[in-house]
This record gives structure tokens, sequence and C-alpha cells, in this order.
């Protein structure tokens, strides 16, 4: 067997990659990957350059992961900026880094991937030869929001772990959008109520569009409801750009969920979902005029709503908001595995994440004691 290093993703065979990723996560499709490095987001100029690596064992692709050289921590989602503070105040050079991941997308799955009866030499090469890379030339390789099996793979190799959390929506059979609404504690559900019909008051129409049923008027404003949230953040900042959504208007739109809200016929808000198997991600919101109470229309209860209809059995709509939680999102944990080649900063970063991982534990529980979820709820479609 050997190993190959990929200037682009081009390089590898889509349907040799492709058939590594399986069933897996949408973001590791070749096309998702080549689409961010063909409209330029993910380039040497923005501080992303793919080196991809693959594992051969003759001319049968067993082994791969979608590797990139960083010169910065942006995009990321997995936040060590005050790693590289730290190793610039100790006198080490923080990047550039390796990055094992999907850029721009805080969504988990597996990162080393292998092709069936190679999972535990493929996983093993992989994380050997990112061990490698790093001595004399990288300080440290990060695999990010990686599957369970990545993380156990690491850390029999000694990496360091980081645990974070995001917020689910778990179908539990529900048959129509009143049985989600039963299954919140009262606060919560008049809460949903309330903010549903301030939206229809306010003359909103909220449509949802899959695949080839998506108007082409609103694939081609795609970009649009994406950058007027980004650009109206103070901390926001635009890694993707018009030709990146063209492109998946074009080459991705079997994926593609929109959920457009409509007053008196202009487009107003929406989001860009992607769909796989029995999963949906949320992926990109925008509001061309503010509304009360829009956002959670759009984002959330239409999505759980569409979940329903379409028998998904899990909505993850991205990182970040405790908001999710109030709506019967429940918190679910993320792991990032870390390989950093100075022993003092190595030894560092291990203390800290030791008593990181022991909060994030704690904040997990609580999270769970204080569902919006009743314990007492009914089954799905009961009374």
């Amino acid at each position: 067997m050997r190993l190959r290093v990929h200037a682009a993703i081009r390089e590898i065979p889509r349907a040799a990659w492709d058939a590594l990723v399986g069933e897996g996560s949408p973001f590791l499709e070749w096309t998702w990957l080549d689409c961010l490095e063909e409209a330029g987001c993910v380039a040497p100029e923005t501080g992303w350059l793919p080196q991809h690596l693959t594992l051969w064992d003759g001319e049968r692709l067993v082994g791969a992961c979608p590797l990139y050289v960083k010169a910065h921590s942006l995009g990321e989602f997995v936040f060590d900026q005050g790693w590289a503070a730290a190793a610039e105040r100790a006198g080490l050079r923080y990047y550039p880094k390796l990055l094992v991941g999907v850029p721009f997308t805080p969504v988990a799955g597996a990162r080393l991937l292998a092709a069936g009866g190679y999972e535990q030499t493929a996983r093993s090469a992989l994380a050997q030869a990112l061990e490698g890379f790093c001595v004399g030339r990288f300080s440290s390789a990060h695999v990010t929001f990686c599957a369970p099996e990545d993380a156990a793979t690491l850390a029999a190799r000694g990496w360091l772990e980081r645990r974070g959390h995001q917020y689910h929506w778990q179908n539990a059979g529900f048959q129509s959008f009143e049985d989600y609404l039963q299954s919140l504690r009262s606060k919560r559900r008049n809460q949903v109520r309330r903010e549903l019909r301030g939206v229809a008051a306010q003359g909103v129409e909220i449509t949802v569009h899959v695949g080839p049923d998506i108007p082409e008027a609103l694939l081609a404003r795609m970009f649009d409801l994406y950058r007027a949230t980004v650009d109206a953040l103070p901390w926001g900042h635009r890694h993707l750009n018009a030709r990146f959504f063209a492109l998946l208007a074009a080459r991705f739109r079997d994926r593609l969920c929109l959920v457009a809200a409509h007053e008196g016929g202009d487009l107003v808000a929406g989001t860009i979902n992607v769909q796989k198997g029995r999963v949906l991600y949320g992926r990109y919101w925008g509001a061309l005029r503010p509304r009360r109470d829009l956002h959670f229309a759009v984002c959330y209860y239409a999505a759980v709503a569409h979940c329903i209809a379409r028998g998904l059995v899990r909505f993850e709509p991205g990182a970040g908001g405790e908001f999710k939680h109030l709506r019967g999102f429940e918190a679910r944990p993320t792991t990032s595995m870390h390989w950093i080649e100075d022993a003092r900063l190595r030894a560092a970063v291990a203390r800290s994440l030791e008593r990181e991982r022991a909060a994030e534990a704690r904040e997990l529980a609580d999270l769970r004691a204080h569902s919006a979820l009743r314990r007492d709820r009914p089954a799905p479609g009961g009374p």
C-alpha cells in the first residue's frame, strides 16, 4: 500500500472517493469539496491549501482524508486561537498547521475514510502520516468533528481529545407537527405557537422546496440570502462567494432543500439546507427584510415540519444557539482530536483540555436536566 498527497480533490477519482464516503456526511462528498475549490473559496490565497491524503492498495483507493494546510484558524468552528497565542508567547510558530475536516462546515462525520475490510489499517496509516508530516514542518494536526471510530484510533495513538456540543432535533416517530408540539413542555409549546401566529399575521408565507422542485428564481438568490446575514453580523466573515452557490445550484441540486419566506410575492428570507438519506442539515440563513420571529419559523419550525412530512429522522441545524434547546433540540456531544508536536505546548493544551472536558460534561448534564421536552410526553400520534 502507498500514500499519495493531492493538491486538489480533482486529482482523485470521484467515484472512488464517494465510495469511501458512502452514506456518510454529504459535505465529505467529492462534489461539495470540488465546488469549494473551483469557486476559489478554498485556495492558498484564502489560507486553505488542499493536500488531500489518499491510501492505495494497488490501484484501489482504500483510505483518504480531506487535508488542508492552514495559515489561520478561521472557518473551522473548533477554536484554537488561544493555543496559537500561547505558542507565540512561548516563542513557537503555530501556523502553518494541518487540518482534517470540511471547510466552513461544523457537521460531524467520518474524517479518516476507509474501505470495508481496511478500516483499522487505513485509519492507522492516515494518522501515522499526519504525525509524520508535522515533524519539523507543522506545529500540529487537527481532526475536527470526527466520528467515534476516528477518535478511538487517534486516542490510542496519544492524540488529545476536545469535546463540544451541538443541538440536534430527533424525530421520535412524529406523525404531524402537532405531535412535535405536544412533546414540548407547555411553556415552550405555547411559545412556538405564538411565534408562528406572529409570522402569519405579518403576511409571510413559508414554503419548502427540494432538489428538482426548487424554482430557478430561488436558486439564483441563494448567495443573496447567505450574504445578507454574514454582512450584517459584526463578526461575520464572507468565506463563500457567488460562484460557489452557482456551482451548488448546478451540481449539487439533488441534495439541496431550500425554505423560502415570501411577503406579497417578494422573497424576504430563506435558509439553505442539505438533505442526504434521512438527515437534514441546516447551513445558511438570510433575511433580506427583518421580521419578528421569522428566523425561528424558517430555520427550525419549517425544517421540523419538513422532516416529519418526509420521514427524516434527524435535523442538524448547525453550530451554536442555545435557543434551539428551548425548542426541543437536544444537546449532542461533538469530538475533535489534536496532535501537537512541541512537548511543552502539548502538555499545556492537555491540561487545559482536561479542565474543559470536565466543564463540558457538567454543561451537558445540566442541559439534559433542563430539557424543553416533556418527561411525560405522549407517544407520537397519541392523544
